[in-house]
């Protein structure tokens, strides 16, 4: 019985931590980093007290809740810049980049650095810059990345892209690709061989 009880009560943490987290996800998703804790809280349906039992800052839930998505941009990073052909690298970063960004508000605010607690999503966004900054240098050498090209353009790109999140869930996804695909075409040194475009998502209003 007395062993029992420890086990029961170890079950019962993991299963609120996952509950957490899940919470997390959904809220921070949906609503961004500015949504309270109280609320993640709330949608977990565990008090206050437990939710910072198992993280005492909102940086520590942020950090735990994007964890994935983190592994995904490092791995995007890495496949970049081991692509042989460098041009091809830079644009599959693009890619695979605004996609992480579009599955999540929160994951793309804390990629941004807008929450300034959020220093283990810094770290993770000078590491990507400085991947862009070798990829442009390798790309440009190859001719077909355009010479003018900055790191900062990136980081313009993302803010534009931040955008996306304001359409409707469904079309997300599909806005994201084609939103990467012109930004593609916009750092491109000069046109390419006319190819078809992601499909445009359907973002209008109903009835216009």
């Amino acid at each position: 019985m007395t062993d029992r009880l420890p086990r029961t009560a170890r079950a019962d943490a993991r299963d609120n931590r996952a509950r957490i987290l899940a919470a997390a996800r959904t809220v921070f998703g949906e609503e961004g980093l500015a949504a309270p804790m109280r609320e993640v809280a709330r949608h977990a349906g565990v008090g206050p007290a437990t939710l910072y039992r198992h993280f005492p800052t909102k940086p520590d839930l942020i950090a735990e809740t994007f964890a994935e998505q983190r592994r995904a941009c490092h791995a995007a990073v890495r496949d970049a810049l081991a692509e042989p052909d460098a041009w091809q690298g830079f644009c599959g970063l693009i890619e695979r980049i605004c996609e992480l960004h579009a599955h999540s508000r929160g994951f793309a605010d804390a990629f941004m650095a807008a929450h300034p607690g959020a220093m283990d999503f810094a770290a993770d966004r000078q590491r990507t810059l400085r991947a862009v900054a070798e990829l442009a240098r390798r790309a440009q050498g190859t001719g077909r990345l355009r010479p003018g090209f900055v790191v900062d353009d990136l980081v313009l790109m993302l803010m534009a892209h931040r955008g996306v999140q304001d359409a409707p869930p469904a079309a997300r996804l599909t806005a994201s690709r084609r939103f990467a695909a012109y930004a593609i075409e916009a750092f491109r040194a000069a046109p390419a061989p006319s190819a078809p475009m992601p499909p445009a998502p359907r973002l209008h209003l109903a009835g216009s």
